[in-house]
């Protein structure tokens, strides 16, 4: 996955795989996914990310598995 922050237009990009695109689905008036040809997230834009999603604040937290 990679992230991409645009300042320029306030977007943020994440592309989760690089298959192409078929379908361009609105989630919300700035949230947009892209999905391929079997339904699957290509690309997650977010416009006026700093408002929407705190952009370009962003952690990465990886959570194992607890054993039982």
């Amino acid at each position: 996955m990679n992230i991409k922050y645009f300042s320029d237009t306030d977007t943020a990009l994440m592309e989760f795989t690089d298959k192409p695109v078929k379908e361009t689905c609105e989630i919300s008036e700035n949230v947009y996914i892209d999905l391929d040809m079997d339904g699957n997230p290509v690309n997650l834009t977010i416009e006026h990310a700093r408002q929407s999603a705190h952009f370009p604040d962003i952690s990465y937290q990886q959570i194992e598995k607890t054993a039982q």
